[in-house]
């Protein structure tokens, strides 16, 4: 039976200089077992079982990464007593030519990466957007600024449609209220947003909304201005739920030909101009509007649009 202290187990392992050199590699990083090797200038077979000597003893942790498996100093985890003797250990031998010369080629080891990672970019650079649409969809960098949001905002999603919108949005804030005139459309969204419980699915017209006065913080409205008979009292009814200081975006159609959107569509609008959106929403009680095209897509068979965002300010 082994009675001995702790402290002297773990001295025991920090007393081999190889362990503690590959400690100070693996110190504030993570490192395949090629890699350390590379930096120790030791075949793997040694490598390998130090490493299975550092992680008896809690010194080292490892997760798998594809194929390979990184290795690293988890220095928070270490309780007291241990993190106290690396730091004795440490200072020790952060002088030693040993070390400098395993720093020297760790900065080899890491550059090396960073040329793999370049070189894959260079060759990669034509067709780098096809490709991260194939692997990941083609809205997921668009998607992931939404983490950008305050959860605690209350939005607005007033149009809502299937819920689209609300669900990606839903990700990331803690209340949404999501407003639609057809019944249609809400039962989609109910489908769509089943289990979300902080999506509230309400039922009204843009021009009398089912909303209190100063409720939302933001409120969009996407795709769903040109349908209504009345622009200007449609914005100022935004206005109206929103808070002292809240924030309306307007995504839409900038002015196109397309009459038979009309017929097939039930558009009452043929899209907006900067100027009459502008003068919509100053008219609305909004300041501070900024406006801007959006850059179509090259799949996209629609009319250009542009989104103008705006702050309430009576």
């Amino acid at each position: 039976m082994n009675s001995s202290p702790p402290v002297v187990d773990q001295l025991a392992i920090l007393s081999d200089p190889i362990r503690v050199r590959m400690l100070s590699v693996l110190e504030g990083r993570e490192l395949t077992v090629s890699e350390l090797c590379d930096v120790v200038q030791l075949p793997q077979s040694t490598v390998s079982r130090h490493l299975k000597t550092l992680a008896d003893g809690d010194w080292v942790s490892s997760r798998r990464d594809g194929t390979s498996r990184l290795y690293t100093l988890p220095l928070e985890e270490l309780d007291s007593p241990a993190k106290r003797l690396w730091q004795v250990v440490r200072e020790q031998v952060s002088s030693s030519a040993a070390a400098a010369e395993d720093d020297r080629r760790l900065k080899h080891v890491l550059a090396k990466r960073r040329t793999q990672s370049e070189a894959f970019f260079s060759s990669a650079a034509g067709q780098w957007d096809r490709l991260r649409e194939e692997l990941f969809g083609s809205t997921s960098h668009l998607q992931a600024l939404g983490a950008l949001l305050d959860p605690d905002v209350v939005i607005g999603d007033l149009g809502c449609g299937t819920g689209l919108v609300s669900g990606w949005l839903g990700l990331f804030c803690d209340r949404i209220i999501a407003v639609d005139a057809s019944k249609g459309m809400l039962a989609a969204a109910r489908q769509n947003l089943a289990g979300q419980k902080h999506i509230q699915l309400r039922q009204g017209s843009l021009d009398k909304l089912p909303i209190e006065s100063g409720e939302l913080d933001v409120a969009l409205m996407m795709l769903v201005l040109h349908h209504q008979p009345e622009p200007k009292r449609v914005l100022a009814e935004a206005a109206r739920v929103l808070r002292q200081g809240g924030r309306l975006l307007v995504l839409d159609m900038m002015p196109h030909d397309r009459e038979e959107y009309r017929q097939t569509m039930g558009h009452v609008w043929l899209g907006f101009s900067e100027k009459q959106i502008t003068q919509l929403l100053h008219a609305a009680g909004f300041k501070e509007i900024r406006w801007r095209p959006i850059p179509p897509e090259s799949k996209a068979k629609g009319p250009s649009l542009f989104v103008a965002a705006a702050r309430r300010t009576k």
